[in-house]
C-alpha cells in the first residue's frame, strides 16, 4: 500500500518529459544549491563569536552527522531503486543509481532547521525558521526532478525529528558544549593570525 501511495504522489509531482527553460533551472537551483546555505548558516553562527550561538552550530553540525549515519545504515540494510533506476517518470539531473530511501539532501535540510529552529538562542532560532521551508522547497524539487520518491523525503523528516529529539536529552547537550570549547581552541590556535588582527572574533 505504501508503494501505491508513493507512485501517486511521485506522479503528482514529477514533471513531465518537456521540462525546460527557467523552470528547470530553478527547479535544478532549489535541488543542487539551496542546500549550500546550510554551511553558510552555520558557519555564520560561528563567527558571531558568542559561546551560546556557536554551541548551537556544533549541536546542528554533529546531529546533522548522526542523521547521515542512521541513513547509511538504512541504505546498507535496505537497497530502494530511484526512480529514474526503476524506469518510472522523468529524470533531469545526473545522480549515482545508489539507495534513494531516506534523501541525505532532505535529511540535511530538515535535521539543521529543526535542531536550530528549537534552540533557544535567538540567532540560531531564526536561522532554522528560515530554512524549514526551504528544506519542503528542496525536497519537492528533488522528486519533481525524478532523483527522489516523496516517501524519501518523508524518511528524512522521520529521521531529523527523531535526531532533534534526541539531541535535547540533556547528555548530548553537555557533549555538544564541551566539544565547542575544544572546537573553539582549536579555531583560535589556527586562526591565531588574524584573530590577533582583529579580523576575526576569538
Amino acid at each position: 500500500m505504501l508503494e501505491n501511495i508513493n507512485l501517486l504522489w511521485f506522479a503528482m509531482i514529477n514533471s513531465d518529459a518537456g521540462l525546460h527553460g527557467w523552470r528547470l533551472e530553478l527547479a535544478l537551483f532549489c535541488a543542487e544549491w539551496l542546500i549550500l546555505l546550510v554551511p553558510v548558516g552555520l558557519l555564520g553562527l560561528w563567527m558571531r563569536g558568542a559561546g551560546a550561538e556557536r554551541e548551537a552550530a556544533v549541536k546542528a553540525l554533529a546531529a546533522t552527522g548522526v542523521a547521515l549515519a542512521i541513513n547509511a545504515v538504512i541504505g546498507l540494510l535496505w537497497y530502494h531503486a530511484r526512480p529514474f533506476v526503476a524506469g518510472v517518470g522523468h529524470s533531469f539531473m545526473h545522480h549515482a543509481p545508489d539507495s534513494s530511501f531516506p534523501s541525505d539532501h532532505g535529511t540535511i535540510m530538515f535535521t539543521v532547521a529543526l535542531v536550530l529552529a528549537t534552540s533557544s538562542v535567538p540567532a540560531a532560532k531564526h536561522f532554522g525558521r528560515s530554512l524549514l521551508p526551504l528544506a519542503f522547497v528542496v525536497a519537492w524539487s528533488r522528486v519533481f526532478l525524478g532523483v527522489h520518491w516523496p516517501m524519501d523525503m518523508l524518511g528524512a523528516l522521520v529521521v531529523a525529528l527523531g535526531v532533534s529529539l534526541l539531541f535535547r536529552a540533556r547528555l548530548l547537550d553537555s557533549l555538544c558544549a564541551l566539544l565547542t570549547v575544544s572546537l573553539g581552541a582549536l579555531y583560535r590556535r589556527v586562526l591565531a593570525v588574524p584573530i590577533a588582527r582583529g579580523w576575526l572574533r576569538p
